[in-house]
């Protein structure tokens, strides 16, 4: 019997499919390095949520075979050892595009079109004066620039099409062909900020995207541009950001990750007006959650028992484990 350990909780759906299949399953709430440590020992397979999985903690795990994650991030597992001991890490490359790019396009209208001064006007019976809001813009025939090119990149730019919007794609890993053949373009990154109307961050965190976008790419970006993150946090230098949104060097942005999570209660981007904050749920619908959780499970499930039905694009280390 295959041990299977959820380190958080996730839908329902997922643990069916595990417990259909005769494997003993467990939750952890509990996500102290000591606490993983002593559970995780005998485990087969880890579904993990949120918490750290580093390599103190992955030493302890001796019959873990794959690691898999409720989502498409992994910065917070060590992938260099699972890479090092051949242990898979999968991520649920098919569930969450829709999610996300949905949670972009409310971002760019609640942003664009002023919805939540324009609500407060008329909550605090200033509905007459609708002329002292701030101007506000339309989507259609601006430009959209999507910093990476995945399959959420990808829902984005279908979505953005409906708009009649132009849009513009950074992505030094997928080539011009298949790009133009979404009806978008290829363009370089300066380039891309200078004439971006709209801008949406689709890439993982690393070595070479943190802090992608600083002071120096605030200056380069329109004045009326809204800049809007649901990958990871870290992507954006966030003290450079208060600064450009302090500054009017931007119109607005739309924040679904943070540099730190939860943000501290005196980050200053609280005090924003031109900032629209989420939790860190953009991939959190019923719908998602459920998608998810079956692919995080099948995943486990697929790797353990029958490669023959493991889609093995969701394994982010397959090379290495020549899959």
């Amino acid at each position: 019997m295959k041990k299977v350990a959820m380190i958080g909780s996730i839908h329902e759906d997922g643990w069916k499919i595990l417990e259909e299949e005769n494997c003993e399953v467990f939750e952890i709430n509990d996500f102290s390095k000591k606490n993983l440590i002593e559970q995780l020992g005998d485990v087969d397979g880890i579904a993990l949520r949120t918490a750290q999985l580093d390599e103190e903690i992955l030493r302890k795990c001796p019959k873990l075979k794959i690691v898999a994650r409720h989502g498409v991030g992994y910065d917070s597992v060590d992938l260099n050892y699972l890479n090092q001991n051949k242990q898979a890490l999968a991520v649920t490359g098919t569930s969450n595009a829709v999610s996300v790019a949905e949670h972009v396009m409310t971002m760019f209208l609640c942003l664009a079109k002023q919805i939540y001064k324009s609500d407060n006007f008329v909550r605090s019976g200033k509905f007459t004066k609708k002329n002292e809001l701030p101007n506000f813009f339309e989507l259609y025939k601006k430009n959209i620039l999507i910093l990476g090119f995945g399959r959420i990149g990808q829902a984005l730019a279908h979505r953005c099409l409906g708009f009649e919007a132009n849009i513009y794609v950074c992505d030094p890993f997928v080539d011009q062909a298949t790009i133009e053949s979404k009806n978008c373009r290829k363009i370089g990154f300066d380039e891309g900020l200078s004439i971006a109307d709209f801008i949406s961050i689709h890439m993982p965190l690393n070595n070479e995207t943190n802090k992608l976008i600083s002071k120096d790419q605030f200056l380069l970006m329109k004045k009326e541009c809204i800049l809007v993150n649901t990958a990871r946090g870290g992507i954006i230098d966030e003290e450079a950001l208060v600064w450009a949104l302090k500054n009017n060097k931007i119109y607005g942005a739309g924040l679904d990750v943070f540099e730190t999570e939860p943000p501290s209660t005196n980050n200053p981007l609280l005090e924003l007006d031109n900032v629209l904050l989420t939790p860190h749920n953009a991939a959190l619908t019923l719908e998602c959650r459920k998608r998810m959780a079956v692919e995080t499970c099948q995943n486990i499930l697929y790797y353990l028992n029958d490669h023959a039905k493991l889609n093995k694009n969701n394994i982010v280390n397959r090379k290495e484990l020549n899959l």
